[in-house]
């Protein structure tokens, strides 16, 4: 032990040789990334929640995502009296129930 710690190698507590632990994490890195790269998400993907029909909260991030805003323009529709933001915390949310409402007073709008 004396020896490995004087000639600056770090003990390993794994039976793979440096090289090849890395070698080993890097190949699943790339496959990872890969993955990730193929199963891109649609922009309706961000509302689906596991066990619930709906999300009763959305972020300002989906929010943009789903009317395919930028945030100014929702920060815009809040100064204006488009969409009530929640608080909960330091973080800003909208009810499911006010996004509804403003997409079907959108869809009026545009027809």
């Amino acid at each position: 032990m004396q020896e490995v710690m004087k000639s600056g190698n770090t003990p390993m507590l794994f039976p793979y040789e440096p090289a090849e632990y890395w070698q080993n994490i890097r190949q699943i890195v790339r496959e990872e990334v890969s993955k990730m790269d193929k199963e891109k998400p649609d922009p309706g993907s961000v509302l689906k929640t596991p066990g619930l029909t709906y999300k009763p909260l959305l972020k300002i991030s989906e929010l943009c995502t789903l009317f395919q805003v930028t945030k100014p323009t929702i920060y815009g529709w809040i100064k204006v009296g488009k969409i009530k933001p929640v608080k909960v915390r330091s973080r800003v949310y909208f009810l499911w129930q006010d996004v509804t409402q403003l997409m079907s007073t959108q869809t009026v709008a545009n027809e």
